[in-house]
């Protein structure tokens, strides 16, 4: 695993990535589509690794996405 594939993304930054509304991710974390972990204050947090995979992103292509996305 590279140091890229431990980072946790904000509800946010999933959304840009997959160009949908932040609470279309809450809604599919909560029904289960994708995994969430909560941090202490209760916010949800997404593995990197996960959304790459979802999106199709390998190694390779990340560097197309801009850093402040991802």
């Amino acid at each position: 695993m590279d140091g890229h594939s431990d980072r946790l993304l904000t509800p946010g930054e999933v959304a840009a990535l997959f160009r949908v509304d932040p609470k279309t991710v809450t809604r599919w974390a909560a029904s289960g589509r994708i995994s969430s972990i909560r941090t202490p204050g209760g916010h949800r947090r997404y593995r990197e690794a996960e959304i790459r995979a979802l999106l199709g992103i390998d190694g390779e292509s990340a560097a197309s996405v801009p850093e402040s996305i991802i």
